[in-house]
């Protein structure tokens, strides 16, 4: 997967798609900067949606979603350790030793 474009290109891009004259499309502003057409208008609808234009999961949202699935990943994992150590010692503690 390619690295992200920096914050600053993309909110430069946005802008400028933005503000652009009629008549220019959105395909031609991608070109002019070296990205995919479908990459700016994900770009368009993810700041329509960020600034309450649009319905849709922001991106504040999105990484507060992220944050905790992996927290829940973690207390996960750390549950199941707990369980085969208590599993372990009822089994030690079973068999006398």
């Amino acid at each position: 997967m390619p690295a992200p474009f920096p914050k600053e290109f993309r909110e430069d891009v946005i802008r400028v798609a933005k503000s652009r004259e009629p008549g220019v499309t959105i395909a031609q502003i991608a070109k002019d900067f070296g990205i995919h057409p479908g990459t700016l208008d994900n770009w368009l609808r993810t700041d329509r949606v960020d600034a309450g234009e649009q319905a849709g999961t922001t991106t504040t949202e999105a990484a507060e979603v992220r944050e905790l699935r992996k927290r829940n990943r973690l207390l996960e994992q750390e549950n199941e350790v707990l369980r085969r150590a208590a599993a372990y010692f009822a089994q030690a503690h079973l068999s006398g030793k």
